[in-house]
């Protein structure tokens, strides 16, 4: 008993560490069940910001609610709901859908309804929710080819069409290996391509075919092409760091189903879609064409107003004596002439959210286009000051300036001559680069563009309208520069 008694004794403080580790633990981890950052994030906000891509009725476009442009269909309900169901107000973050998860993963939204189905690559980056909606895939063809394919065998082989980093692109490649495939981001481009022959059918969810052969008397559904693997359920993605948020929106999801709440919120989705149609073309869509203008135009100015201070100040370093500022203005300037745009938006956008800082589109979109037109516009000033005569510089500091005032007073004057054509051409440019900021969600043209062609299902018009205003842009600048230009000659 003695001995029993000693080793009690002897295991007895061991024995109740254990416990204790043990009981902070199980506390622990049933602390982590009831939080985590990004509920927290919402909750301390009193906002669920919810990423998708508004070009895809029924799931998701644009609508005009009471005389107010407003992103709808069933996704938008379905995170209405969400949102509800947390006690906070949604907000809508619309970006191109191969920017979405990106977006997610760097805290640019806290999750993404835009008709996503879940897949073992994207399961490794975040995770998904319980299927809200199952579709199957189907195929659009135009009417008169829509004979032509009876099976799934005679579709392959053609040109087929899908959106870009899609499930459908997964699917053409997996059970029509020998087709060619189109991968475009937007679903209208593709329906685009259809009705102009360049491919013979479109792989897309069911419930989107149905909107689109409704609306365009020229396509039909290739009924009898059955893929084998063809059915898929909507998910919510939500980020790898978020399991509380994933469990809350599970439980919405649920009762989403237990209720048959989807069916009104198709209904309504469906309804929308179709008075969208009603109103004339012009009118109803000007507003939108109206107000990218306002944005591209904007993009432009402080893109080159902001890159000209920047690039004069690389031109300078470029032709100073000192070493290293040479050599940062050349690795600067070649570094972004050999990169293409939109790595450096998706860099600008994306690596804010890394580094933690919030920043919007808009600003973004501004920043990237400036450091881009930077590294342009310092070889246009550093051009401009080498064919101002060297003996001017000579000359000046003869009379006593020093360098920076016979660049200031003499050599720079001299060099805006030279240099405002050019400069005006990089304005012209940054207009139509400025197209590329649409990819983060940036409302400028092409973006614009988008939404006209998914709320209206008209792939082809809106393009030609936009093209007429870039058009009438880049002309009106074009002229406005010759008369600055003229009336500098005569000076």
């Amino acid at each position: 008993m003695r001995k029993i008694t000693k080793h009690l004794l002897v295991y007895l403080p061991i024995i109740t560490l254990l416990l204790s580790l043990f009981s902070f633990s199980s506390v622990s981890a049933k602390a982590a069940e009831t939080t985590d950052p990004i509920y927290e994030r919402i909750q301390e906000s009193g906002e669920l910001v919810v990423g998708l891509s508004a070009d895809y009725a029924p799931f998701e476009f644009h609508a005009t609610v009471d005389g107010v442009d407003t992103v709808v269909g069933f996704d938008v309900a379905i995170a209405e709901k969400i949102a509800a169901d947390l006690g906070v107000k949604l907000k809508i973050e619309e970006l191109g859908f191969d920017a979405l998860l990106g977006a997610l993963k760097t805290g640019k939204i806290d999750m993404v309804i835009s008709g996503m189905n879940a897949t073992p690559e994207r399961e490794k980056e975040v995770n998904f929710t319980d299927g809200y909606m199952t579709v199957t895939q189907k195929v659009i063809v135009r009417k008169a080819d829509a004979d032509r394919f009876a099976s799934l065998a005679e579709l392959n082989g053609a040109n087929i069409g899908v959106q870009k980093q899609s499930d459908q692109e997964a699917l053409a490649q997996a059970e029509l290996p020998d087709s060619n495939l189109t991968s475009l981001q937007k679903v209208p481009d593709l329906i685009t391509n259809l009705t102009n022959e360049k491919i013979d059918g479109v792989i897309i969810e069911g419930p989107v075919a149905d909107a689109y052969v409704q609306v365009n008397k020229s396509l039909a559904i290739a009924d009898q092409v059955k893929f084998q693997d063809g059915s898929k359920e909507m998910a919510a993605a939500i980020a790898k760091n978020a399991p509380y948020l994933l469990s809350k929106v599970n439980e919405s999801i649920a009762d989403i189903k237990a209720n048959n709440l989807l069916d009104g919120y198709q209904k309504e989705a469906n309804e929308l879609m179709l008075a969208n149609t009603e109103e004339g073309f012009l009118s109803k869509y000007l507003p939108y064409y109206a107000s990218g203008a306002g944005y591209t135009i904007f993009l432009a100015f402080i893109g080159v107003l902001f890159g000209a201070i920047l690039g004069a100040l690389l031109a300078l370093m470029k032709l100073s004596k000192t070493k290293i500022f040479k050599a940062l203005a050349t690795i600067y300037i070649e570094y972004v002439r050999g990169t293409p745009l939109l790595v450096q938006i998706f860099i600008v956008y994306f690596g804010t959210g890394v580094l933690g800082f919030d920043m919007s589109k808009l600003a973004a979109g501004c920043i990237a286009l400036a450091l881009n037109s930077g590294a342009y516009v310092a070889e246009i000033i550093r051009a401009g000051i080498n064919a101002v005569n060297k003996g001017q510089l000579e000359a000046a500091r003869s009379l006593g300036m020093n360098q920076a005032q016979a660049m200031r007073f003499i050599i720079f004057p001299q060099a805006v001559k030279n240099i405002l054509p050019a400069l005006g051409n990089e304005f012209v440019t940054v207009i139509k680069e400025s197209s590329v900021v649409s990819v983060i969600g940036v409302s400028e043209l092409i973006f614009q563009t988008g939404v006209v062609q998914g709320a209206s299902f008209k792939p082809f018009i809106p393009y030609v309208i936009v093209s007429l205003i870039y058009f009438v842009l880049t002309f009106t600048i074009s002229r406005l520069l010759g008369v600055a230009e003229r009336r500098m000659a005569n000076d």
